[in-house]
């Protein structure tokens, strides 16, 4: 009878030590002019930074502005068009898809706009002038880009193209990729503030970030605690990479209609989506909208929720977000609105 017991026993004491306990693994480096950072749970180490950095290696000298052989930069050097790679071209399939949905405020050429308000990889002194602004916006709007098959074309020469608005979400959701396809399933990959999560910790709690947002002062800090199984959050804003033009202070983020940097009320957006690229392609689109317009924006769209930081009238800082967002916060800290 002992002996049956054991025989029984055998097959569940090997799978109990087979399985191991699982451990927090960390990884991070420098990349894409930002921090990277990934935790991740397994039985021993899987995955290594060499895998991660090659990965992302891979991605700059396909999208990368900074670097002058990349597939983008010849690009932007061409007459009227390259074959791209398959990085590139799913960012670009993405980023059409947005572009449309958002009539046009989402917008990759905004690269001579960037640029010329001095926050391309070239030095920029001083700011454009309205004839300026005028003679680059004939360079600008994607319905001057073709893409056939893995063809990207344009109508102008000075058409130039920027990822940074939606490619380093799918930097992470390679990462995301990659980690599963070495077998970690469980894992918090944040590359430049932009996240993705898979899984709970092993003791069954969600992973925790934080949601940063500047208070009174303009001074950044964290405003809540999200806490997710499953999806990405990233988050754009106005009060960290900006020039200051006497009292005026000039963003990074470029309406592609007007030419002009964004001057409403939002001051930071937070996406949650399913992918990083999803994300990060709206937050900065959310940016440019009005408040209310962003919120009935996100409002129709199931595969999206927000969370704002915005100006009220009288300069007070204030925020708001979706009732879908707000399902994801563990603190106890209520904003000021939900829709």
């Amino acid at each position: 009878m002992y002996i049956r017991y054991l025989i029984l026993c055998i097959p569940f004491l090997t799978a109990f030590f087979l399985k191991g306990e699982l451990k927090p693994y960390k990884i991070s480096g420098y990349a894409q002019g930002t921090d990277y950072a990934i935790t991740y749970y397994a039985t021993d180490s899987i995955v290594t930074q060499k895998g991660i950095d090659s990965l992302l290696r891979v991605i700059d000298e396909s999208m990368s502005l900074y670097k002058k052989e990349s597939l983008i930069s010849k690009f932007n050097k061409s007459d009227s068009g390259i074959e791209v790679d398959p990085l590139m071209l799913a960012v670009l399939k993405r980023s059409f898809e947005i572009n449309r949905d958002t009539r046009g405020i989402f917008d990759i050429t905004v690269a001579p706009l960037v640029q010329a308000w001095g926050f391309g990889p070239k030095q920029q002194k001083g700011t454009p002038d309205s004839a300026a602004i005028r003679q680059i916006l004939g360079c600008v709007g994607m319905q001057r880009l073709r893409l056939k098959q893995n063809f990207l074309a344009k109508e102008q020469a000075c058409i130039q193209i920027d990822l940074n608005g939606i490619a380093q979400g799918y930097s992470v959701d390679l990462i995301a990729q990659y980690l599963e396809q070495m077998g970690a399933k469980c894992y918090l990959a944040e590359l430049g503030g932009e996240i993705r999560i898979s899984g709970r910790k092993p003791n069954g709690s969600l992973m925790k970030i934080g949601i940063e947002g500047p208070d009174e002062n303009g001074i950044p800090g964290i405003r809540h605690i999200a806490g997710l199984e499953h999806g990405s959050i990233t988050t754009s804003g106005n009060y960290r990479k900006f020039h200051q033009n006497g009292s005026k202070k000039i963003t990074h983020l470029i309406n592609p209609k007007t030419g002009y940097p964004l001057d409403n009320e939002m001051i930071s957006v937070t996406v949650y989506a399913k992918d990083a690229i999803t994300a990060d392609g709206y937050d900065n689109a959310l940016m440019a909208m009005p408040l209310k317009e962003a919120l009935a924006f996100v409002a129709k769209r199931k595969d999206l929720e927000a969370y704002f930081v915005y100006h009220q009238k009288d300069g007070s800082v204030a925020d708001t977000l979706t009732l879908g967002f707000k399902k994801l916060l563990t603190d106890s800290t209520k904003p000021t609105n939900t829709l």
